[in-house]
């Protein structure tokens, strides 16, 4: 199998053992599930269900970031508490990934219950003399790991851009470097605190996935990724605190999955474009998003049209229907080119024209040869792996 590597920057051969470990950050529940989630917890799944159809065993774990700089302002705003926000936002969450029929995780570790791996972690740096401490906030000093920057391969100007855009504070003077990050702060006076050796307070944001991806899968994972826009800053102080903490390698493949888009448009909050799983499977059957999806590789940025559903539900009837017929050609060597094209760096797109040819075949010899179920048979395993059950 041959994924594309974000560290090496190319497409190598993902050799793993029977069981592969595998960690994706979740969301920071605070809003609904939307396509970009969508697309890039769709992409893992079909990771896992092409491992899985290879004979793999895979654990895969997925977070909850239920305490960060992004929930606890909206809690502020709605006037609730953080945890029922989470409460309320994961179960929408989990509703919108059984719609879609995503693998559940091996674990899913929240945040608010990790607290002391996070401490165990940050006590580790400390003692490595990888910290400073000032003002009551505890940062990472990145002067430490001369790899830095290894992962994403950016130069120190750009780190610093995305820094400032992505949740990090490269202008505050309290920082020894600008790319220095939080592993503990005070919390504000309606904020939750927990009291540890570095202070009352809490987490930053990236300390979080290291001692939950620790905790639950060991030193090195086997895979790890998330959206593009997390290669930097979040994955890249990853990898620096994992690695300081704990001298071995934190990951041995990373891989990240490409941004969508609103019709011309960045998909954001701010804008009002996003475009809910929720919304969506109320009128659009799931398995149709799902099917939408495939059209597009994991790696690549892409626009949603809003027309997009309506090709895919077309689609979708016309698997259905060629599901239950009793004609068509020789279904193998189509099956053969689905997981060949989910072996070529999970091409989607292949599979899902592979899929559709077999249909439109089946379809078109309209119950007239002497086939008996075999090709619609093997068009249900073709669809199985990718994730569109047929079986109905």
């Amino acid at each position: 199998m041959q994924l594309h590597d974000t560290a090496q920057g190319r497409v190598v051969e993902f050799a793993v053992g029977p069981e592969v470990t595998m960690y994706v950050c979740g969301i920071t529940p605070y809003d609904s599930t939307h396509l970009g989630h969508a697309n890039t917890y769709l992409a893992y799944d079909l990771l896992i269900r092409r491992l899985e159809d290879r004979g793999h065993t895979v654990k895969m774990v997925r977070n909850v970031t239920d305490v960060d700089d992004s929930i606890l302002p909206k809690a502020r705003e709605l006037e609730i508490d953080f945890l029922e926000l989470a409460a309320r936002e994961m179960k929408r969450f989990h509703g919108d990934m059984e719609a879609l029929d995503a693998r559940p995780p091996f674990a899913e570790p929240r945040a608010t219950e990790s607290i002391d791996a996070m401490v165990a972690i940050i006590d580790a740096l400390v003692a490595g003399g990888h910290t400073y401490a000032v003002d009551g906030i505890t940062y990472f000093d990145v002067s430490t790991f001369p790899e830095f920057g290894k992962l994403s391969g950016y130069s120190e100007e750009q780190m610093v851009a995305f820094a400032r855009e992505r949740g990090g504070n490269p202008d505050d003077e309290r920082q020894r470097n600008p790319l220095d990050f939080i592993l503990w702060q005070p919390s504000a006076a309606d904020e939750p605190s927990w009291e540890t050796p570095h202070g009352p307070g809490r987490p930053g944001w990236h300390i979080e996935c290291s001692a939950m991806s620790y905790a639950a899968l060991g030193v090195t994972l086997d895979l790890h990724g998330g959206g593009s826009d997390l290669i930097f800053p979040h994955h890249e102080c990853e990898i620096a605190q994992s690695e300081s903490a704990h001298n071995e390698p934190f990951v041995r493949h990373w891989m990240h999955c490409g941004m969508v888009a609103y019709e011309g448009t960045k998909m954001s909050k701010s804008l009002g474009n996003l475009v809910f799983v929720s919304e969506l499977t109320k009128t659009h059957d799931p398995r149709a998003i799902r099917l939408a999806l495939l059209g597009h590789h994991y790696r690549d940025d892409w626009e949603w049209f809003d027309g997009d559903i309506n090709v895919a539900d077309e689609q979708l009837e016309l698997l259905i229907r060629a599901a239950g017929a009793t004609g068509g050609p020789d279904p193998e060597p189509f099956v053969a080119r689905v997981r060949a094209a989910l072996d070529a760096d999970l091409d989607a797109p292949e599979a899902k024209a592979a899929l559709l040819e077999l249909a439109t075949a089946i379809d078109a010899a309209a119950d007239g040869g002497s086939d008996t179920g075999v090709a619609a048979a093997g068009l249900r395993v073709a669809a199985g792996i990718v994730g569109i059950d047929l079986s109905a």
